[in-house]
């Protein structure tokens, strides 16, 4: 997209830039909001809700591309953007005429809730939470963003080939989390989530391991599958840890994760470029990996497992 705006003329591409930038600030605001209250709603069932929420997202990230591309060929792509803007619209209707009880099952007494406003912003749960989003955004985008690059230095002659591992990246997550939402039916969140960050890490030994395109399409399997619980589950502990005060919690803890989803991958550039190889630089998504899988061994995050049981 930022490809097409750089070649429009000076008022159309500020025009398109504005667009962008207003269509980001709302993505901004409906992603964490859509998240805490479809976690609000399904408080028996928070991760496997969110599960199913994300494989929603991840079905559109995979699908629409191919749609833009059918149509581009028959230039109707501001028809297809109009028709976008027409279900968001009924999205937004249906959102608003839905009672408050949906997302309040459970009353809250005045004093209790006055107790959950008050958020001690040093604490170890807020910087805990906030560098799990944070390193799990930025692993996603490093993998995602850098997977078809890596994938064209092992094979120069298959560029096809390459140019596909981030849409095979993105179907393992897709399905992952289908099959994460069927999981947790029988198996612990922070349990679930430790197996995905094990699997993910595996994958991303076998992407620097790699020496030719079938270890790439593995590698990029195992951490498409692996990650795919990670960030519903971690939105599930944030809404159980929080209470009431998770909104406001998780606006600020989502903002920190925007800006691990920016630099990570710019350290990975800035990694294969001071070691002049991209295989260094793809360490940097297995180290946030393992960094996640130490911060959800700590104790606050056991804490929750423990109270499923």
């Amino acid at each position: 997209m930022a490809a097409g705006v750089a070649v429009l003329p000076f008022s159309s591409r500020l025009q398109g830039v504005l667009c962008i930038a207003v269509y980001g600030a709302g993505v901004g605001l409906a992603s964490p909001a859509g998240n805490l209250l479809v976690a609000a709603a399904n408080q028996s069932r928070r991760g496997a809700a969110l599960n199913l929420l994300n494989f929603s997202w991840s079905a559109g990230a995979v699908a629409c591309p191919f749609l833009v591309a059918f149509a581009a060929r028959r230039n109707q792509v501001n028809l297809l953007l109009a028709f976008f803007a027409g279900l968001l619209f009924i999205v937004f209707l249906g959102i608003a005429a839905m009672s408050s009880k949906v997302v309040e099952p459970h009353a809250v007494q005045p004093e209790s809730a006055e107790r959950h406003r008050r958020i001690d912003w040093t604490s170890a749960s807020v910087l805990l939470f906030a560098a799990i989003f944070f390193l799990y955004l930025g692993l996603e985008n490093s993998v995602g963003g850098w997977i078809a690059s890596y994938a064209k230095t092992l094979s120069v002659r298959s560029l096809d080939l390459a140019l596909m591992t981030p849409s095979f990246f993105y179907f393992a997550l897709m399905i992952g989390r289908w099959f994460a939402a069927l999981l947790l039916r029988r198996v612990k969140e922070v349990t679930l989530a430790r197996a995905g960050l094990f699997t993910a890490c595996a994958g991303m030994m076998c992407l620097l391991l790699a020496n030719s395109l079938l270890h790439v399409f593995v590698g990029a399997g195992l951490a498409g599958i692996g990650l795919a619980s990670i960030y519903p589950i971690a939105i599930s502990l944030v809404s159980q840890h929080f209470g009431r005060s998770a909104p406001v919690v998780s606006s600020v803890v989502f903002t920190i994760a925007n800006g691990g989803g920016a630099s990570l991958p710019w350290l990975v550039g800035y990694t294969s470029n001071r070691l002049g190889s991209l295989r260094m630089g793809m360490v940097i998504p297995l180290l946030a990996g393992v960094l996640m899988l130490i911060l959800f061994s700590k104790k606050r995050i056991a804490e929750h497992e423990t109270a499923a049981l």
